[in-house]
């Protein structure tokens, strides 16, 4: 069995610095940091492996990776994580990511998890290698931009999703529907961009590239962008437009209505997740039903299951509902 000395002499540095770089102290420089790192990952050092041949076996805790704890989409997920996590005497380790530190994901969850819940991230592979080397199975709640096959995926049916929506717009007299993206196209949120389109042509409707804004997945980028366009004009090409979350759906709202423009009269304005806010603005956001709570219980149950037997999953879509309300309408002539 590899030990923590074998990693010291591996990566030229004292078994004390193994522990800091492990512990994620911040009192090591980046580049022997990366020495050991890479030591670990040669030799395929797990410090839990002494444990995992004792009785349990098994820490008992899951990481949760978020983009966003200011989000409230993610945090409607969580709430389903924590309270099946409860029901089941385990514990989540909830971690920010930060693309440009994802490197420290290794030592931060390396032997304190059984698992690894993303919120749609996509991780490089050398990462989701790494994890699948130390026995750490990693699901995905939203699809990520990037597949991977060791990711399982939980989420809606966003072709059926969108394919509802545009035809709930098209039967308003929509011929020419918007839509708010974010800008990355390695975010979870162009996957429900990708299924937009793909909606649009089945229902034989043009998309126009000039049609796509772009607001970040943020309330405030939505409501800038937005307004940036009023300003420009008030007489806009499309007559709908549909924001990938519903923040951006919410930030555009307020953005026509801080302009004059009138919703549904002037635009139509139509979104996805239902988080609460959406029942609750002036008019009322039309949007697609995430069902967060639900999600997130099973997803909990598959990457236990996996940790617990060693049996992978396959992916996992629920169905999804349409929620009317008053921000569509019919069509301006």
């Amino acid at each position: 069995m590899v030990t923590r000395d074998d990693v010291a002499k591996r990566a030229g540095v004292s078994v004390a610095v193994v522990s800091y770089v492990m512990n994620n102290k911040n009192n090591v420089k980046e580049t022997t940091r990366q020495k050991v790192l890479q030591a670990i990952e040669e030799l395929g050092y797990n410090p839990n492996q002494t444990a995992r041949s004792l009785k349990t076996k098994k820490t008992g805790q899951f990481g949760v990776l978020f983009n966003s704890l200011g989000n409230p989409f993610e945090t409607g997920i969580s709430l389903g994580l924590e309270e099946r996590a409860r029901q089941t005497g385990q514990s989540l380790i909830f971690q920010t990511y930060i693309p440009s530190e994802e490197d420290k994901l290794r030592t931060i969850f390396m032997g304190r998890t059984d698992g690894l819940l993303l919120m749609g991230q996509s991780l490089k592979p050398e990462t989701l290698v790494y994890f699948g080397k130390i026995g750490i199975p990693v699901y995905s709640i939203t699809t990520p931009a990037k597949a991977h096959s060791s990711v399982r995926c939980i989420d809606i049916d966003w072709r059926e999703a969108m394919f509802k929506l545009i035809e709930h717009l098209k039967s308003l007299g929509h011929t020419r529907i918007g839509f708010m993206a974010h800008s990355s196209l390695e975010h979870h949120l162009h996957v429900r961009f990708v299924h937009f389109l793909k909606a649009m042509e089945a229902h034989g409707l043009d998309f126009h590239q000039n049609d796509l804004l772009h607001g970040g997945g943020q309330l405030e980028m939505a409501y800038a962008n937005m307004t940036k366009l009023l300003q420009k004009s008030r007489e806009l090409p499309f007559t709908a437009i549909v924001g990938a979350n519903d923040l951006m759906g919410i930030g555009m709202l307020s953005a026509c209505k801080d302009s004059g423009l009138s919703v549904p009269r002037d635009l139509s304005v139509a979104a996805c997740e239902n988080i609460l806010m959406a029942s609750h603005t002036t008019p009322g956001l039309t949007t697609l039903h995430y069902p967060r709570r639900e999600i997130g219980f099973k997803a909990f149950d598959m990457i236990m299951q996996e940790a617990g037997s060693g049996g992978k999953a396959a992916d996992y879509t629920m169905g999804c509902e349409l929620i009317v309300r008053l921000s569509t309408g019919e069509a301006r002539k």
